[in-house]
């Protein structure tokens, strides 16, 4: 359940008018009063003899009474209560009861005063009321209403448990505004999966992932076709901006347009050049973690800075403080976008949403310390200057090795969310990472298929000499490894690790340490794309010869073969591609 304290008002009339009007796209189906603090209220629209003009003069008598001087000037009160979608429909004396207590709970009208406010809730829709009152008691004093919002939401909480609804997590203001009944249903009349703000909101974020200037985030809104308006200051200083999409238009009309803090609360100018007051210059590629074996510049390469930088902050994320971490976070979010909007088809959709659902949580009360968030606001310019990616080759397989790692970084986000107490954040990062391990497994068939294969041709001896290491290196994990499909393939990137004069036994201990791996639901995989990272090992598997096997190989005594009830050894299915 939703409540929502509206902006206040002068008018009342004109509140009422749109309550017991057809709406704005003729929403409004039977609109009629549920409660009042009269039980004698006129109600407009089902008494054929009452009018909304009674029921104004009735709500603003004890306005009225008072001298002119005396009268707040924003004497009109709105709270809107909106059940979730998948509640069911209440009847109008369960709404009737939830207002009152509503106006109860939020000072309108306390249990057992007689001198409170006037007040009715109209319902014209199955899902939700409104209640309107005038600030002014029968007593002639003004209500209490310090903290009306929280207030509402505690006690929506509370009739969520006692009615059976479904229980939502209790808001903190940082969240981006709702859009409105009029703006969804104007986006169904038009055939819109989703409303103007919403595009915008989204059209916005990206243009912002990895700008470094109000220059190059303006052109980015324009190339992506919006129209804005900028706000400035009598001496020509910039103060803030709007956007409209071209084709939403009102009545007469016009392009709508929306301010960047409208869309969301860290969309406005100031909020934006926060973030680039930490980008003073781009990182050394030595410091992004840009391999070696792929092109600068090119989508591979940037894929695999992503993947370093996501590496490093789920270190600070777990142990650095809050606001340094919670700079990270809010960096997350742009590389989210910046990875959904290069990436190939077969994962770009689950990408888009994963970074839709952390949008939530990329805000929060603690203030993002700026500027410790470059790694990862580099890694995102470079995703968007890279350009798209392929579904193939060195571009599909670094896609899974970024995805894997950002993986654990939104999970550790999740975790420092709950931690503090943001239960809609800490919920938003879990949902963008089950998108996330939905775009993991078609990135990741491909290279990890190949990889299997060749730790699949490995010769009986090294495979004996990868299970050895293995047990002494990972005594806690090994077992389970070696039940796990994805055996193979980490048996094949030890190999090559080590050929390539790496130290195979270091390489594991520093790919487990300090990182979990509780949530992975392959610790093989997982090991593969930290390995082939920390070792700078070319990812698509196809371009590594053939015949490339671990040096120097040492005697080991052949372990005896471990078997499943079917007498299969452990390992000899396919890989299946599970984040």
């Amino acid at each position: 359940m939703i409540p929502r304290v509206h902006k206040r008002g002068s008018n009342t009339f004109g509140l009422l008018s749109y309550l017991y009007g057809k709406g704005t796209h003729e929403e409004h189906v039977d609109p009629h009063l549920v409660a009042a603090w009269d039980s004698f209220a006129p109600d407009p629209g089902r008494d054929p003899q009452a009018t909304k003009r009674q029921l104004q003069q009735l709500l603003d008598q004890p306005v009225q009474a008072l001298a002119e001087s005396r009268r707040p000037a924003k004497h009109v009160w709105h709270l809107s209560v909106r059940a979730a979608p998948d509640d069911p429909v209440l009847s109008d004396e369960q709404w009737g009861e939830i207002a009152r207590r509503m106006v109860a709970a939020t000072g309108i009208a306390p249990a057992a005063d007689e001198a409170g406010c006037r007040w009715a809730a109209v319902r014209h829709a199955d899902d939700h009321i409104h209640i309107i009152a005038t600030l002014v008691r029968e007593d002639g004093r003004r209500p209490r209403l310090n903290n009306d919002a929280k207030r509402s939401q505690a006690e929506a909480r509370l009739i969520e448990a006692e009615y059976g609804l479904k229980q939502l997590s209790a808001g903190d203001g940082t969240a981006a505004q709702r859009p409105t009944s009029a703006e969804r249903h104007k986006a169904q009349r038009q055939g819109r999966e989703r409303t103007a703000r919403e595009e915008l909101r989204e059209s916005v974020r990206r243009a912002v992932t990895g700008a470094r200037s109000e220059e190059e985030f303006f052109d980015r809104l324009a190339a992506a076709g919006l129209l804005i308006r900028k706000r400035e200051a009598p001496s020509g200083d910039l103060l803030g901006y709007k956007v409209a999409l071209l084709d939403d238009l009102n009545k007469d009309g016009e392009p709508v347009f929306y301010p960047g803090a409208r869309l969301a609360p860290d969309l406005s100018l100031p909020r934006i050049r926060e973030r680039w007051s930490g980008d003073a210059q781009d990182l050394p590629a030595a410091h992004r973690g840009q391999a070696i074996r792929t092109e600068p510049g090119s989508p591979a390469s940037a894929r695999r800075g992503t993947a370093s930088a996501g590496w490093q902050a789920v270190l600070v994320v777990e142990h650095g403080e809050d606001g340094i971490a919670a700079a990270h976070i809010a960096a997350v979010g742009e590389v989210l976008d910046a990875l959904a909007k290069t990436s190939a088809a077969h994962t770009r959709r689950e990408l888009r949403d994963a970074a839709t659902a952390f949008e939530r949580a990329s805000r929060s009360h603690v203030r993002a310390a700026r500027g410790h968030d470059r790694a990862l606001r580099q890694a995102a310019r470079d995703l968007v200057q890279g350009g798209p990616a392929l579904g193939r080759g060195e571009d599909g397989a670094t896609t899974a090795m970024a995805i894997d790692m950002l993986f654990f970084l939104v999970t550790a986000a999740a975790h420092w969310h709950a931690r503090k107490g943001h239960a809609q954040q800490a919920e938003a990062a879990s949902r963008a990472a089950a998108h996330l391990r939905n775009a993991y497994r078609p990135a990741a068939a491909q290279p990890l298929g190949v990889l299997y294969q060749r730790g699949r041709r490995l010769s009986r001896p090294v495979l004996q000499r990868q299970t050895a290491l293995l047990r002494e290196t990972l005594p806690s994990l090994a077992e389970q490894i070696l039940a796990e499909p994805g055996w193979y393939a980490l048996a094949a990137t030890i190999a090559e690790a080590d050929a390539a004069g790496h130290d195979p036994a270091a390489l594991l201990s520093d790919a487990v340490e300090s990182r979990e791996l509780g949530t992975a639901d392959s610790v093989s995989d997982v090991l593969v794309w930290r390995l082939r990272l920390r070792a700078d090992l070319p990812v698509d598997a196809t371009a590594i010869p053939k015949n490339r096997t671990a040096k120097n190989p040492a005697t080991v005594r052949p372990p005896t073969p471990r078997t499943t009830s079917s007498g299969r050894r452990f390992g000899d299915e396919a890989p299946g591609n599970t984040r």
